[in-house]
């Protein structure tokens, strides 16, 4: 065995992706001591995306102080790419759920406004280029409130400022663009999502996401109703028409707000960290591919980080095994997708708990008993 890749994404709320891969090679070494293994660890534009490009390209890990999705101010990591241009932005991160507790969500007044304070924070940092992960989100107003963060001026009848949150976006009647960083003229946004929605109707943002995020029906009518003047008032003073693009409708309407004011691109999570990660460059001489993640099961086929690899190294006719936390109901799917065999790392009954201050050893073990089968000559 000449070149093992290690590709591994996060297994969440446990180790990073470099992480698992530094544990994968352990085992394989235990195996095959003369093998090379290069660690590449990978995402599919969610959880861990941020820390995969950091890892994957030397860059690091930054902070600024934002406000979430209510308004409170918190610390918010964002990723400084290796290359020096390149900034990541995990929407979750400053607007995300996770942060609120059930009674703190209110779809029809949580805001981006702290997404776009990271945008400011790389932007005077240096960086141009953009990859935004946009999963995760607990707003529902279209990127306005980033877009308001970020010097443009939302406006009523009255011509007074509307305030921040999807409801308010029911009275937009002008967009004023005059005062919106002129820096985003030279960006380049690419956004990582693996979702097709539109901005409205029954596919929308409101209809699909807002329930997830605790909205009654009837928010759900009125804020559909909001993104859909949204969409008219963009389309009308920035000559752009978002409402009906796939992907619009992705984090509470975000993507429609990053395509309506910076152009930006629309692209699979996992293609996008594939390619920043030039994973095709490391699978060519490889002869053994690992991949891994938290829970294999029936929902890794719709191109997850493991599958996405697994795809990719089937263009080499590469062999893939798959190292797990867990399996779960369908993983055997995976099989049809360029996974060949799959490990799971509980060995003994043990709890979750157990499994996760236990993984790093877990997932070397794992990995060298998985190369072991590999090793067999029959």
């Amino acid at each position: 065995m000449k070149k093992v890749v290690l590709a591994p994404q996060g297994f969440k709320e446990s180790l990073t992706g470099l992480e698992i891969a530094e544990a994968m090679a352990l085992g394989v070494k235990r195996v095959w001591p003369e093998a090379e293994t290069v660690a590449v660890p990978v995402a599919d534009g969610g959880d861990g995306t941020l820390q995969a490009l950091v890892d994957s390209s030397s860059g690091e890990v930054r902070t600024a102080f934002v406000e979430d999705a209510i308004g409170r101010r918190i610390e918010a990591e964002w990723g400084a790419l290796g290359n020096g241009t390149t900034a990541v932005i995990e929407v979750a991160r400053a607007a995300g759920l996770a942060r609120l507790t059930i009674d703190e969500r209110d779809l029809r007044n949580t805001s981006t406004f702290g997404v776009g304070q990271l945008f400011l924070e790389a932007l005077n940092a240096g960086f141009s280029d953009f990859i935004i992960g946009v999963g995760g989100s607990a707003t529902n107003d279209g990127g306005a409130g980033m877009i308001q963060a970020m010097g443009g001026k939302l406006l009523g009848k009255d011509g007074r400022e509307l305030a921040r949150g999807g409801i308010a976006l029911a009275d937009l009647t002008d967009i004023d663009v005059s005062g919106l960083d002129s820096r985003m003229v030279d960006a380049s946004v690419l956004v990582a999502c693996d979702v097709n929605n539109p901005l409205c109707g029954p596919r929308g943002a409101s209809a699909v996401f807002g329930p997830q995020k605790g909205a009654t029906s009837q928010d759900v009518q009125d804020l559909d109703r909001a993104l859909a003047n949204y969409a008219r008032v963009i389309a009308k003073d920035l000559h752009t028409d978002v409402a009906e693009i796939p992907g619009a409708g992705a984090s509470g309407g975000l993507g429609a707000g990053l395509m309506g004011f910076f152009d930006a691109r629309l692209r699979l999570g996992a293609d996008i960290v594939m390619d920043a990660v030039n994973i095709d460059e490391h699978l060519k001489d490889a002869e053994l591919v690992i991949v891994g993640e938290g829970q294999f099961d029936r929902s890794t086929v719709f191109n997850k980080a493991p599958v996405a690899v697994a795809r990719r190294a089937k263009k080499y006719g590469i062999p893939v095994i798959g190292i797990a936390g867990s399996l779960g109901a369908g993983f055997r799917e995976v099989h049809e997708h360029g996974i060949d065999a799959v490990f799971s790392l509980v060995n003994r009954p043990m709890s979750l708990r157990a499994a996760m201050e236990d993984t790093r050893r877990l997932v070397t073990i794992a990995t060298e008993e998985a190369c072991r089968a590999m090793a067999i000559n029959l």
